[in-house]
C-alpha cells in the first residue's frame, strides 16, 4: 500500500480541541517528513466528483480541432486548453505525455484583480463543463483554506495567517488527460520528476499506480489515495516561506506497464496560489543557528513568473 500518511479534515473542523490538535500534529509531521498526505473529510461530494470526471472526459473526447480553438495564445497557458506535449518539467526538453485544461480564480469584490487575471474560457460544446469546474474549484479552495489554517497553527502563527493571501489568489484547477501511449516514448513520461510551484496542491485521481514520491532516502514510493481521499502536497512557495521546514517533495507520474498503454489516465490537481503580493520571505520562527536562512526574499508573483519561464510556458 501507499507509504503516504492519511489524515481526516473532520478532526480539524470537529469543534473538539483534542481532535483538532491531533490533526495539526499529524499533518505537520507528514509535511515535515515526506511532504505528502492523503486527506479524507474534504468538501467535495461524491456526486460533484462524478460529475466533474464525466465532463472532463467529454471535453478531452472532443475532436482535436475543437479543443485547439480553446488554446489561447499569449497567456502562458493560464486558462483554457494546453495541447499534448507542450509542458515540460524544469530542466527537461521532452514534453510531458499529457493534455490539460485550466480553470482559474472567480474573483469576488476586486475589479482591479479581475482585470489582472485572464478570464476563464467558456466551452460552448458542453452545457455543464464550466459550471461543474467552478463548483469543484470552490470546494477545493475551501478545503485548502482549512489545511493552511492547520499548518499556520503548526508553524505557531495566527490560525488565519494565510486567509488574506489566498482570498482571490491565483489558484488553478487543472483537469489532466494522459492519453493512451501508442509507441515507445523517447525519454518522455506522463509527468517528469518535479516539485510544484505553489503553496499546496490538492490532487484528485491518485487512486491507481502512477504517482510516485521521492523520499529522503532518494527512493521512489507509490502514492496511492483511497477513492474518497485527496492527495495533498507542499509546494515550493510554502517550502521557501518555512525555510524548508515543510518539504516540497519531488514527484512524478510514470508510464504504466506496456499491457496498460492502451488506457487513459485522468487526474485533477488544484494548485493553491496566493495573491502575487504575498511575501515568501522565510518566517522568522523557521530560521535559527541550526537552520540558517536558505532563500532570498521574493514575492509569490515574482517567483511564479521565474518558474513559468523555466517550464517553457512563457518567454523571457
Amino acid at each position: 500500500m501507499s507509504a503516504i500518511p492519511s489524515v481526516n479534515l473532520e478532526d480539524f473542523i470537529s469543534g473538539d480541541p483534542t481532535r483538532k490538535k491531533k490533526f495539526i500534529k499529524e499533518i505537520g509531521s507528514a509535511f515535515e517528513n515526506i511532504g505528502f498526505v492523503a486527506l479524507s473529510g474534504h468538501f467535495l461530494s461524491e456526486k460533484l466528483v462524478g460529475d466533474l470526471y464525466s465532463e472532463i472526459k467529454k471535453f478531452f473526447d472532443l475532436p482535436q480541432e475543437t479543443k485547439d480553438k480553446y488554446e489561447i495564445e499569449g497567456i502562458g497557458g493560464q486558462r483554457g486548453y494546453t495541447s499534448f506535449g507542450k509542458e515540460h518539467a524544469k530542466g527537461r526538453k521532452e514534453g510531458d505525455l499529457k493534455e490539460f485544461w485550466h480553470f482559474g480564480q472567480y474573483v469576488e469584490n476586486d475589479p482591479e484583480l479581475e482585470k489582472a487575471y485572464p478570464s476563464n474560457v467558456q466551452v460552448a460544446e458542453l452545457d455543464y463543463f464550466n459550471e461543474v469546474g467552478k463548483e469543484t474549484y470552490k470546494m477545493l479552495e475551501k478545503t485548502a483554506q482549512y489545511v493552511l489554517r492547520a499548518l499556520a497553527l503548526h508553524l505557531e502563527l495566527e490560525e488565519t495567517y494565510f486567509d488574506e493571501y489566498i482570498k482571490n489568489g491565483n489558484s488553478i484547477l487543472r483537469p489532466i488527460h494522459y492519453p493512451p501511449i501508442t509507441h515507445e516514448p523517447k525519454n518522455a513520461v506522463r509527468a517528469a520528476a518535479h516539485g510544484d510551484i505553489n503553496l499546496i496542491t490538492l490532487l484528485m485521481g491518485a487512486h491507481g499506480k502512477g504517482l510516485q514520491v521521492r523520499n529522503h532516502e532518494g527512493e521512489w514510493v507509490d502514492a496511492i489515495a483511497k477513492p474518497d481521499q485527496l492527495m495533498i502536497n507542499v509546494g515550493d512557495m510554502l517550502s521557501r516561506l518555512t525555510n524548508n521546514k515543510l518539504k516540497s517533495t519531488i514527484h512524478q507520474v510514470v508510464n504504466p506497464p506496456k499491457e496498460l498503454w492502451g488506457t487513459s489516465r485522468y487526474s485533477v490537481p488544484f494548485f493553491m496560489h496566493p495573491i502575487s503580493e504575498m511575501p515568501l520571505n522565510c518566517l522568522d520562527n523557521c530560521v535559527d543557528e541550526e537552520h540558517p536562512k536558505q532563500f532570498e526574499d521574493i514575492t509569490a508573483g515574482e517567483f511564479l513568473h521565474e518558474r513559468l519561464i523555466e517550464l517553457g510556458l512563457i518567454k523571457k
